[in-house]
Protein backbone atom coordinates (compact mmCIF):
# COMPACT_ATOMS: atom_id res chain seq x y z
CA UNK A 1 0.00 0.00 0.00
CA UNK A 2 1.53 3.41 -0.89
CA UNK A 3 1.81 5.72 1.69
CA UNK A 4 0.91 9.60 1.40
CA UNK A 5 3.09 12.33 2.41
CA UNK A 6 -0.48 13.52 4.38
CA UNK A 7 -0.80 10.41 6.03
CA UNK A 8 3.18 10.58 7.37
CA UNK A 9 2.21 13.96 8.85
CA UNK A 10 -0.31 12.85 10.64
CA UNK A 11 0.68 10.03 11.88
CA UNK A 12 4.04 12.01 13.11
CA UNK A 13 1.30 13.99 14.65
CA UNK A 14 0.02 11.38 16.62
CA UNK A 15 3.62 10.20 17.64
CA UNK A 16 4.16 13.95 19.06
CA UNK A 17 1.11 13.68 21.15
CA UNK A 18 1.19 10.51 22.40
CA UNK A 19 5.13 11.45 23.96
CA UNK A 20 3.78 14.41 25.49
CA UNK A 21 1.35 12.40 27.45
CA UNK A 22 3.53 9.74 28.22
CA UNK A 23 5.61 12.47 30.07
CA UNK A 24 2.65 13.89 31.42
CA UNK A 25 1.57 10.45 32.52
CA UNK A 26 4.76 9.33 34.51
CA UNK A 27 5.15 13.41 35.88
CA UNK A 28 2.12 13.45 37.51
CA UNK A 29 2.80 9.61 39.19
CA UNK A 30 6.19 11.71 40.11
CA UNK A 31 4.09 13.92 41.53
CA UNK A 32 2.22 11.21 43.75
CA UNK A 33 5.13 9.18 44.62
CA UNK A 34 6.35 12.37 46.36
CA UNK A 35 3.56 13.06 48.07
CA UNK A 36 3.44 9.49 49.61
CA UNK A 37 -0.01 9.32 48.83
CA UNK A 38 -3.34 7.90 50.44
CA UNK A 39 -6.06 7.22 48.28
CA UNK A 40 -7.40 11.09 49.85
CA UNK A 41 -4.52 12.48 47.68
CA UNK A 42 -6.56 10.85 44.63
CA UNK A 43 -9.77 11.78 45.97
CA UNK A 44 -8.82 15.18 46.10
CA UNK A 45 -6.89 15.10 42.36
CA UNK A 46 -10.05 13.19 40.47
CA UNK A 47 -11.99 16.24 41.95
CA UNK A 48 -10.38 18.87 40.97
CA UNK A 49 -9.78 16.87 37.46
CA UNK A 50 -13.04 16.55 37.01
CA UNK A 51 -13.90 20.51 37.47
CA UNK A 52 -11.36 21.13 34.92
CA UNK A 53 -12.96 18.61 32.77
CA UNK A 54 -16.56 20.34 33.02
CA UNK A 55 -15.86 23.22 30.78
CA UNK A 56 -14.65 21.46 28.02
CA UNK A 57 -17.43 19.06 27.74
CA UNK A 58 -20.25 21.74 29.14
CA UNK A 59 -21.48 21.95 25.64
CA UNK A 60 -21.83 17.95 24.69
CA UNK A 61 -23.25 17.34 28.44
CA UNK A 62 -26.70 17.14 26.97
CA UNK A 63 -25.80 13.63 25.35
CA UNK A 64 -26.52 11.55 28.69
CA UNK A 65 -29.84 11.96 28.27
CA UNK A 66 -29.80 9.33 25.99
CA UNK A 67 -27.43 6.78 27.80
CA UNK A 68 -29.05 3.51 28.29
CA UNK A 69 -29.48 2.64 31.70
CA UNK A 70 -26.41 -0.32 31.39
CA UNK A 71 -23.96 2.32 30.91
CA UNK A 72 -24.91 3.64 33.65
CA UNK A 73 -24.29 0.31 35.77
CA UNK A 74 -21.24 0.14 33.74
CA UNK A 75 -20.43 3.68 34.65
CA UNK A 76 -21.12 2.17 38.75
CA UNK A 77 -18.56 -0.87 38.04
CA UNK A 78 -15.93 1.71 36.22
CA UNK A 79 -15.97 4.13 39.35
CA UNK A 80 -14.95 0.91 41.87
CA UNK A 81 -11.98 -0.37 39.51
CA UNK A 82 -10.72 3.35 39.47
CA UNK A 83 -10.89 3.74 43.04
CA UNK A 84 -9.75 0.34 43.64
CA UNK A 85 -6.34 1.75 40.90
CA UNK A 86 -6.06 4.42 42.98
CA UNK A 87 -5.99 2.83 46.50
CA UNK A 88 -3.26 0.35 45.06
CA UNK A 89 -1.36 3.38 43.30
CA UNK A 90 -1.04 5.11 46.23
CA UNK A 91 -0.13 2.14 48.68
CA UNK A 92 2.27 1.01 46.30
CA UNK A 93 4.06 4.54 46.33
CA UNK A 94 3.58 4.73 50.17
CA UNK A 95 5.72 1.38 50.48
CA UNK A 96 8.12 1.46 47.40
CA UNK A 97 9.75 2.75 45.24
CA UNK A 98 8.52 4.86 41.79
CA UNK A 99 10.81 2.54 39.59
CA UNK A 100 9.20 -0.48 40.36
CA UNK A 101 5.38 -0.12 41.00
CA UNK A 102 5.01 2.08 37.91
CA UNK A 103 6.40 0.14 35.40
CA UNK A 104 4.18 -3.28 37.10
CA UNK A 105 1.33 -1.09 37.38
CA UNK A 106 1.63 0.36 33.89
CA UNK A 107 2.49 -2.91 31.74
CA UNK A 108 0.75 -5.95 33.53
CA UNK A 109 -2.72 -4.48 32.86
CA UNK A 110 -2.23 -5.15 29.13
CA UNK A 111 -1.63 -8.97 29.44
CA UNK A 112 -4.43 -8.92 32.13
CA UNK A 113 -7.19 -7.33 29.57
CA UNK A 114 -6.31 -9.30 27.02
CA UNK A 115 -6.87 -12.59 29.18
CA UNK A 116 -9.91 -11.71 30.56
CA UNK A 117 -11.00 -10.42 27.27
CA UNK A 118 -10.26 -13.90 25.80
CA UNK A 119 -12.08 -15.90 28.45
CA UNK A 120 -14.83 -13.97 28.04
CA UNK A 121 -14.58 -14.59 24.51
CA UNK A 122 -14.49 -10.77 23.41
CA UNK A 123 -10.57 -11.25 22.17
CA UNK A 124 -9.31 -11.91 19.46
CA UNK A 125 -6.40 -15.17 18.16
CA UNK A 126 -2.91 -13.88 19.27
CA UNK A 127 -0.07 -14.27 16.64
CA UNK A 128 3.15 -15.32 17.61
CA UNK A 129 4.66 -12.03 17.99
CA UNK A 130 2.33 -11.00 20.74
CA UNK A 131 2.60 -14.65 22.27
CA UNK A 132 6.31 -13.64 22.94
CA UNK A 133 5.59 -10.16 23.94
CA UNK A 134 2.72 -11.18 27.14
CA UNK A 135 5.98 -13.70 27.98
CA UNK A 136 8.57 -11.33 27.63
CA UNK A 137 6.36 -9.02 30.24
CA UNK A 138 6.06 -11.75 32.79
CA UNK A 139 9.82 -12.58 32.84
CA UNK A 140 10.53 -8.61 33.48
CA UNK A 141 7.78 -8.17 35.83
CA UNK A 142 9.37 -10.96 37.39
CA UNK A 143 12.67 -9.65 37.57
CA UNK A 144 11.99 -5.91 38.46
CA UNK A 145 11.47 -6.50 42.23
CA UNK A 146 14.07 -8.48 42.89
CA UNK A 147 17.40 -7.04 44.37
CA UNK A 148 19.82 -8.59 43.04
CA UNK A 149 19.98 -11.40 40.43
CA UNK A 150 22.10 -13.53 42.62
CA UNK A 151 19.92 -13.53 45.22
CA UNK A 152 16.45 -14.03 43.59
CA UNK A 153 13.98 -15.34 46.74
CA UNK A 154 10.37 -15.18 47.48
CA UNK A 155 10.46 -12.54 49.84
CA UNK A 156 10.88 -10.27 46.73
CA UNK A 157 7.42 -10.82 45.49
CA UNK A 158 5.47 -10.06 48.77
CA UNK A 159 6.42 -6.44 49.31
CA UNK A 160 4.00 -4.48 50.01
CA UNK A 161 4.62 -2.40 47.03
CA UNK A 162 4.68 -4.92 44.73
CA UNK A 163 1.23 -6.31 45.57
CA UNK A 164 -0.41 -2.86 45.59
CA UNK A 165 1.06 -2.78 42.44
CA UNK A 166 -0.70 -6.17 41.65
CA UNK A 167 -4.12 -4.26 43.30
CA UNK A 168 -3.37 -1.37 40.94
CA UNK A 169 -3.10 -3.20 37.53
CA UNK A 170 -6.46 -5.67 38.60
CA UNK A 171 -8.16 -2.33 39.02
CA UNK A 172 -6.96 -0.89 35.45
CA UNK A 173 -7.70 -3.99 33.77
CA UNK A 174 -11.66 -3.70 35.55
CA UNK A 175 -12.11 -0.21 34.27
CA UNK A 176 -10.61 -0.99 31.03
CA UNK A 177 -12.64 -3.76 29.81
CA UNK A 178 -15.82 -2.08 31.65
CA UNK A 179 -14.84 0.95 29.46
CA UNK A 180 -14.95 -0.69 26.50
CA UNK A 181 -18.19 -2.22 26.65
CA UNK A 182 -19.74 0.93 27.66
CA UNK A 183 -18.20 2.92 24.71
CA UNK A 184 -19.27 0.08 22.22
CA UNK A 185 -22.55 0.42 23.74
CA UNK A 186 -22.61 4.26 23.23
CA UNK A 187 -20.98 4.58 19.45
CA UNK A 188 -23.75 1.82 18.21
CA UNK A 189 -26.69 3.63 19.73
CA UNK A 190 -28.15 5.83 17.03
CA UNK A 191 -29.59 8.32 19.31
CA UNK A 192 -26.30 9.40 20.04
CA UNK A 193 -25.13 12.31 17.89
CA UNK A 194 -21.81 13.95 18.59
CA UNK A 195 -18.18 13.34 17.64
CA UNK A 196 -16.31 10.15 18.92
CA UNK A 197 -13.72 11.93 20.94
CA UNK A 198 -16.60 14.31 22.67
CA UNK A 199 -18.62 11.31 23.25
CA UNK A 200 -15.63 9.70 25.29
CA UNK A 201 -14.69 12.68 27.27
CA UNK A 202 -18.52 13.06 28.70
CA UNK A 203 -17.79 9.54 29.27
CA UNK A 204 -14.41 10.28 30.88
CA UNK A 205 -15.87 12.91 33.45
CA UNK A 206 -18.92 10.74 34.24
CA UNK A 207 -16.21 7.75 35.19
CA UNK A 208 -14.36 10.51 37.50
CA UNK A 209 -17.34 11.37 39.10
CA UNK A 210 -17.99 7.64 39.83
CA UNK A 211 -14.60 6.69 41.27
CA UNK A 212 -14.81 10.27 43.33
CA UNK A 213 -17.73 8.49 45.02
CA UNK A 214 -16.03 5.52 45.13
CA UNK A 215 -13.31 6.78 46.98
CA UNK A 216 -15.18 8.63 49.03
CA UNK A 217 -16.74 5.67 50.69
CA UNK A 218 -13.43 3.46 50.54
CA UNK A 219 -11.98 6.41 52.88
CA UNK A 220 -14.91 6.46 55.07
CA UNK A 221 -14.61 3.03 55.44
CA UNK A 222 -10.94 2.82 56.20
CA UNK A 223 -11.59 6.10 58.75
CA UNK A 224 -14.12 3.51 60.56
CA UNK A 225 -11.80 1.16 61.02
CA UNK A 226 -8.74 2.95 61.93
CA UNK A 227 -10.89 5.37 64.44
CA UNK A 228 -7.54 7.54 64.94
CA UNK A 229 -6.85 8.16 61.45
CA UNK A 230 -7.55 12.07 60.35
CA UNK A 231 -7.58 13.17 56.57
CA UNK A 232 -3.67 14.19 55.43
CA UNK A 233 -3.55 17.98 53.67
CA UNK A 234 -1.74 17.71 50.53
CA UNK A 235 -0.14 20.27 48.73
CA UNK A 236 -2.67 22.10 46.50
CA UNK A 237 0.00 22.28 43.46
CA UNK A 238 0.76 18.52 43.73
CA UNK A 239 -3.08 17.77 43.73
CA UNK A 240 -3.87 20.17 40.78
CA UNK A 241 -1.26 19.01 38.56
CA UNK A 242 -2.19 15.14 39.70
CA UNK A 243 -5.65 16.07 38.64
CA UNK A 244 -4.77 18.12 35.39
CA UNK A 245 -2.64 15.71 34.28
CA UNK A 246 -4.47 12.50 34.77
CA UNK A 247 -7.46 13.82 32.30
CA UNK A 248 -4.94 15.85 30.44
CA UNK A 249 -3.21 12.82 29.64
CA UNK A 250 -5.75 10.84 28.37
CA UNK A 251 -7.36 13.17 26.59
CA UNK A 252 -3.96 13.63 24.36
CA UNK A 253 -4.00 9.78 23.94
CA UNK A 254 -7.53 10.41 22.17
CA UNK A 255 -6.48 13.62 20.43
CA UNK A 256 -3.53 11.29 18.93
CA UNK A 257 -6.13 8.68 17.76
CA UNK A 258 -7.53 10.71 15.66
CA UNK A 259 -4.50 11.61 14.11
CA UNK A 260 -2.90 8.44 13.81
CA UNK A 261 -3.59 6.25 10.70
CA UNK A 262 -2.18 2.90 12.66
CA UNK A 263 -3.39 2.89 16.23
CA UNK A 264 -0.95 0.35 16.91
CA UNK A 265 1.75 3.23 16.27
CA UNK A 266 -0.48 4.81 19.66
CA UNK A 267 -0.12 1.50 21.96
CA UNK A 268 3.38 1.61 21.18
CA UNK A 269 4.65 4.95 21.67
CA UNK A 270 2.48 4.94 25.25
CA UNK A 271 4.44 2.93 26.88
CA UNK A 272 7.64 5.11 26.82
CA UNK A 273 5.92 6.32 29.69
CA UNK A 274 7.35 3.22 31.62
CA UNK A 275 10.82 3.97 31.54
CA UNK A 276 10.59 7.99 31.69
CA UNK A 277 8.75 6.99 34.63
CA UNK A 278 11.37 4.48 36.05
CA UNK A 279 14.23 7.10 35.48
CA UNK A 280 12.45 9.85 36.92
CA UNK A 281 11.91 7.56 40.26
CA UNK A 282 15.67 6.68 39.51
CA UNK A 283 16.88 10.30 39.25
CA UNK A 284 14.62 12.64 40.75
CA UNK A 285 14.06 10.50 43.78
CA UNK A 286 17.42 8.90 43.84
CA UNK A 287 16.02 5.45 44.22
CA UNK A 288 18.28 2.65 43.89
CA UNK A 289 19.55 1.64 40.24
CA UNK A 290 20.09 -2.01 40.39
CA UNK A 291 20.42 -4.27 37.63
CA UNK A 292 17.96 -6.45 38.04
CA UNK A 293 15.81 -3.44 38.20
CA UNK A 294 17.16 -2.14 34.41
CA UNK A 295 16.94 -5.64 32.81
CA UNK A 296 13.42 -6.01 34.23
CA UNK A 297 12.20 -2.31 32.70
CA UNK A 298 13.89 -2.95 29.36
CA UNK A 299 12.58 -6.49 29.36
CA UNK A 300 8.83 -5.32 30.00
CA UNK A 301 9.27 -2.72 27.25
CA UNK A 302 10.87 -4.68 24.97
CA UNK A 303 7.54 -7.64 25.78
CA UNK A 304 4.90 -4.86 24.90
CA UNK A 305 6.42 -3.28 21.95
CA UNK A 306 5.83 -6.71 20.34
CA UNK A 307 2.05 -6.73 21.59
CA UNK A 308 1.79 -3.33 20.13
CA UNK A 309 3.51 -4.28 17.03
CA UNK A 310 1.79 -7.72 16.45
CA UNK A 311 -1.91 -6.57 16.96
Amino acid sequence: MRITGLEVVLTSAAIIIVIISAFIHALWNLVGKRESPSPGFFLQATVLGCLCLVPVVFVHLGVVRVFPGRVWWLLVGTGLCQAAYYTGLAGAYRCGHLSVAYPLARSLPVIMVAVVSALLGHGKQFGGAVIVGFGLIVVGGMVLPIDRLSEWKLRDYLHASTLFALLAAAGTTGYSIIDDAALRLLRANPNVHVGRAWLTLVYTLLEGLSSTVWLAVMMRVMRGINGSAKPRHYKLSSVAFAGIGIYLAYSLVLLAMTFATNVSYIVAFRQLSIPIGAALGMTVLREPRDPAKLLGIAIMLAGLLMVAGGR
